[in-house]
């Protein structure tokens, strides 16, 4: 009972830090998901350290691949990862909070937000910002996916990227034919080394 009261104690400030976290990244979070991962990245993967690089990678495309809102699905997995169920149920709340407010007081001023020139003008400087985050995040995770030079990886990332921006391929599609492609990999990867092991044992 000692160790289990040691062990909440233990994680309250973690607890609470991953919800000022994910407060503070969602309310200051524009232009969608994908830039609500990149928050999350620079915060718990560059200032954190509680999640390395490639989990976010891992995390990200699961979010994405997953049904419902990405940045919801980015804070169930990021908060499992970080702290388990209380962990996941903290960054969820940390997430939707803040969109839930600020949506529900400007659905009460809709009319004149909508027709104000000056809003107009912020939410178009808003835009050229989210489109800076979103590329500085991409090459971020881009130069990762280069550093395990891996012929295979790379390949990927290009076709996909070609796929998507030149030929419009849907984007479910396209993570699912990476994850197929990772699967074929790892089940030769495994045989092969079956294969050397029972080469092994004969000699």
């Amino acid at each position: 009972m000692k160790k289990e009261g040691e062990e909440s104690r233990g994680r309250g400030p973690v607890l609470w830090k991953l919800l000022l976290s994910t407060l503070y990244i969602s309310a200051f979070t524009f232009g969608g998901g994908f830039v609500i991962v990149t928050f999350m990245k620079r915060k718990f993967v560059d200032e954190l350290h509680w999640i390395d690089n490639d989990e976010m990678l891992d995390l990200a495309a699961l979010a994405q691949s997953s049904p419902g809102a990405i940045a919801v699905n980015a804070a169930i997995l990021v908060g499992w990862r970080v702290a388990g169920l209380a962990g996941m149920v903290t960054a969820v709340l940390g997430t939707i909070l803040p969109p839930m407010l600020i949506l529900s007081i400007v659905s009460l001023f809709y009319e004149a937000f909508a027709s104000n020139y000056f809003i107009q003008l912020v939410l178009r400087g808003m835009q050229a910002g989210v489109a800076a985050v979103i590329l500085d995040v991409t090459f971020g995770l881009g130069r990762g996916v280069l550093k395990e030079r891996s012929v295979l990886n790379c390949l990927v990332m290009a076709g996909v990227f070609g796929a998507s921006f030149f030929f419009g391929v849907n984007v479910v599609v396209l993570i699912l034919a990476s994850g197929a492609v990772g699967i074929i990999r790892e089940v030769f990867r495994h045989r092969k080394a079956e294969s050397a092991g029972s080469g092994d044992c004969q000699g």
